[in-house]
Parts: C-alpha cells; sequence; structure tokens
C-alpha cells in the first residue's frame, strides 16, 4: 500500500528522436525511481510515452523531479509532465 501513496504518471510528448527512452531511464534512475510500466508509441512523426513510476525508493520529491524533467525535456523539445497517479486518474474519470 505504501508504494502506491508514491506512484506518479510521467507523460512525454515531442517530435521523435533517438534517445529520448535511454535519456529519461537514465534519469530516473539517477534519482533511484522505479519505472512499473511503460508504454511509448511513434504517432507519425510524434513521440508519445506514458509512464508509471514509483517514488518511494528516492529521496528526491515529485516537484523537484517533475521541474528537473521538464526543464531537461524543453531542453530537447519534448514536454515533460509528472503527477501523482490520483490526480491523474481523477482528470480522466468520465
Amino acid at each position: 500500500m505504501e508504494a502506491q501513496k508514491n506512484r506518479m504518471i510521467i507523460t512525454v510528448l515531442g517530435n521523435d528522436q533517438i534517445g529520448i527512452i535511454a535519456w529519461i531511464a537514465n534519469r530516473l534512475a539517477e534519482f533511484n525511481v522505479n519505472i512499473l510500466d511503460i508504454s511509448q508509441t511513434i504517432l507519425q512523426e510524434f513521440f508519445t510515452m506514458i509512464m508509471i513510476v514509483d517514488l518511494s525508493p528516492s529521496k528526491t520529491a515529485a516537484a523537484n523531479l517533475g521541474k528537473i524533467l521538464a526543464e531537461e525535456g524543453k531542453q530537447r523539445g519534448l514536454q515533460v509532465n509528472i503527477q501523482h497517479e490520483d490526480v491523474f486518474a481523477y482528470m480522466h474519470r468520465i
């Protein structure tokens, strides 16, 4: 149950380019964030990815991680967002 409290949704959107998955996976590993699930696809030339991650082992707050990934992603021409899975679930309820 504790791990679910720290599960986050990370989305990555942008033009397809070499190394996107490698970049974000390596950055998450550096912050000791566990990737629980990942789905990615290319829609024409656009890269889209959604990840479910566990921040429990990390000493970095989600807000700080989000700022870092957003800034680094922006430098790569990507939009990177992180939000708690509860927020994501409530936003996408019908």
